[in-house]
């Protein structure tokens, strides 16, 4: 019984395959802190493409904001969201018209010194419109609300 006794504290007290078990340890924890580097990095990149994606959908949003300024004709208002595709051929954005007046605020904006004698005012109409700009390279989408005024037009007394 003592000789198994003795044995068994041997075993116990021999460092055999320590070595191996810190080897594995330092290979584990060293994995992790390869993978930690690697979910930054990645996600450093994923914020970068995410900030070139909007940046190309202001572009292209821009780009409608110009375009409505110059093709806007309120005397034949389109009522359908009208998409074009920029030159770059990755982005396009889309005129979204109103089909009906502003719900809040006031549909004219009076205009200082237009007004005339006999009763007629005249003001400008207020048009809400919004463009979204896409870039279909980066999947990313920026909307941005426009406020138009047309005018002189007469404004009705009634309504001021």
């Amino acid at each position: 019984m003592r000789n198994n006794t003795q044995i068994a504290l041997r075993l116990k007290n021999s460092e055999k395959g320590f070595a191996l078990v810190a080897a594995i340890m330092a290979c584990l924890i060293l994995l992790a802190l390869g993978t930690l580097v690697i979910a930054l990095s990645t996600q450093d990149i994923r914020v970068s493409v995410k900030i070139v994606g909007d940046k190309r959908s202001l572009a292209s949003v821009e780009e409608g904001i110009q375009s409505l300024c110059q093709t806007f004709d309120p005397q034949s208002p389109i009522n359908a969201p009208a998409t074009t595709t920029r030159a770059d051929g990755k982005s396009n954005y889309t005129i979204n018209y109103p089909a009906t007046p502003p719900t809040t605020g006031p549909i004219n904006l009076r205009r200082p010194g237009y007004d005339l004698v006999g009763g007629k005012v005249y003001g400008d109409r207020r048009y809400n419109i919004s463009v979204t700009g896409r870039s279909t390279e980066y999947s990313t989408q920026v909307t941005i609300g426009v406020g138009l005024g047309y005018g002189p037009v007469e404004i009705d007394p009634q309504y001021q």
